[in-house]
């Protein structure tokens, strides 16, 4: 899977699951959590996304808002241990 398919998967996740606007305009580095789009507890379910998803385990200490506040860092998190 490229970086671009695990971006709009992601990016989809987002927009549908969580934020719920597809017409939303998420861009790559806005902040997500910080911007209060997403909770904290919202990023569990984006690891849980991950590893259905593109079987990629994400451990709790990377699901912080410090390590996951926005599709980029969300997407070099899931390449890193992409297979």
């Amino acid at each position: 899977m490229t970086e671009t398919e695990v971006r709009e998967k992601l990016r989809q996740f987002i927009l549908t699951d969580l934020i719920k606007d597809l017409k939303y305009a998420l861009t790559d580095d806005e902040g997500i959590v910080s911007g209060g789009l997403i909770d904290s507890f919202s990023l569990a379910e984006i690891g849980v996304f991950a590893e259905q998803e593109f079987n990629v385990y994400i451990p709790d200490p990377d699901l912080t808002k410090a390590k996951m506040n926005t599709l980029n860092l969300m997407v070099a998190r899931v390449m890193r241990d992409l297979k």
